[in-house]
C-alpha cells in the first residue's frame, strides 16, 4: 500500500478550504458545484507520487428570506445507491445568512440517517470518529453538523471580490490583497499571491501521520508526529484566482500551492497542489 501517497493526499485535503460572493439568486435556481484537486510530489532521491479527486454536489435555492438564503445541497444525479447511503449528510437543508456561517436546518433528519447508516454498515456507535481504509481512507463521521464543514469547500458566496480587498485563505501565513487581472466582456479575473504558513503544513501532515498510523494499526500521537514534522524546513507560495461572469457571480476559484521541503536527512521534496471549485447554473 502506498502510504506516502495516502499521507500526501490526506495532508492536501486537510489544507483545502474555499471563499467568494455571488449576487442573490432566485428561488428555484439550481447550480452544479464541482470541487477537484490534483497533487504531485517530486523528491530529490527520484521518488514521485500523484493523486487526484473530484466531488460534485447540486445546490438548489429553496427560498430567499430577509435573514438569508435557504439552500438545499444534494448529491450529483450521477451518484449511485451506494453513494447515497454512504453520504448520509445529503440532502442537507441550510440557511446562509449574509456574511455569516451556514446554519443546518434538518439536523434531526440527518441524525436519523446516520443511525440507519451505522446499522446498515454494522458499525457500533463507538466507531464514530475512527479512520478506516476500504477503497479510500475516510473518517467515520456521525455528527450531523459535520456537513457544514464539508460545504465550506464548495462555497463560492462568502467573499467580496474587488480590487484591493483583503483576502484570507486557510494555510496562508498572512492575508493578501486581491488584484484585478482583467475585466472584459466575459467577466473579471482577480488574483492574490500569499506565502504558505509552514506551521499549517506541518500540522496537516502530522494529522495525516496520525490517520495513517490508525489505519495501519501503528498508532502515533499528534504530539509525536508534530515533533517529527518540526524537523522539516518548509517554504512555499499560494496563488488564488477567482473568475466571475459579467454579473459578478463567481464561476471558478483556483488555488495553486507550491511547497519546497528540506528533510532532516538532507533530501528535498517539491510538492504542488491545485484545488479548483467550479460553479455552473443548471
Amino acid at each position: 500500500m502506498n502510504w506516502a501517497g495516502i499521507i500526501w493526499a490526506l495532508a492536501a485535503c486537510l489544507l483545502l478550504a474555499s471563499d467568494a460572493r455571488a449576487e442573490p439568486p432566485k428561488a428555484g435556481e439550481r447550480y452544479e458545484i464541482t470541487r477537484s484537486y490534483e497533487t504531485s510530489m517530486q523528491g530529490s532521491d527520484g521518488s514521485s507520487s500523484e493523486t487526484s479527486g473530484t466531488d460534485t454536489i447540486i445546490e438548489r435555492v429553496i427560498a430567499v428570506h430577509q435573514s438569508g438564503l435557504e439552500l438545499e445541497y444534494s448529491l450529483s444525479p450521477d451518484a449511485d445507491a451506494a453513494d447515497a447511503v454512504r453520504n448520509w449528510q445529503f440532502p442537507a437543508l441550510v440557511l446562509k445568512p449574509s456574511g455569516k456561517p451556514m446554519q443546518l436546518l434538518n439536523s434531526k433528519e440527518l441524525a436519523a440517517r446516520v443511525e440507519a447508516w451505522l446499522k446498515a454498515a454494522r458499525l457500533p456507535r463507538a466507531a464514530c470518529g475512527r479512520w478506516i481504509f476500504t477503497w479510500n481512507a475516510f473518517r467515520i463521521e456521525c455528527d450531523p453538523q459535520s456537513v457544514l464543514k464539508s460545504l465550506e469547500g464548495f462555497d463560492l458566496r462568502s467573499v467580496e471580490l474587488r480590487e484591493g480587498a483583503v483576502h484570507k485563505e486557510d494555510g496562508a501565513a498572512a492575508p493578501g490583497t486581491l488584484a484585478l487581472q482583467s475585466n472584459g466582456s466575459g467577466g473579471a479575473i482577480y488574483k492574490v499571491v500569499m506565502d504558505v504558513d509552514p506551521d499549517a503544513v506541518r500540522l496537516a501532515r502530522a494529522e495525516s501521520d496520525v490517520v495513517v498510523g490508525e489505519i495501519s494499526q501503528k498508532l502515533v500521537t499528534l504530539e509525536a508526529a508534530l515533533r517529527e514534522r518540526a524537523k522539516e524546513r518548509i517554504s512555499g507560495k499560494m496563488t488564488v484566482t477567482f473568475e466571475t461572469d459579467t454579473a459578478g457571480n463567481v464561476l471558478r476559484k483556483t488555488r495553486a500551492t507550491t511547497l519546497e521541503t528540506r528533510l532532516p536527512d538532507g533530501e528535498s521534496e517539491r510538492e504542488t497542489l491545485t484545488h479548483t471549485v467550479e460553479r455552473r447554473r443548471l
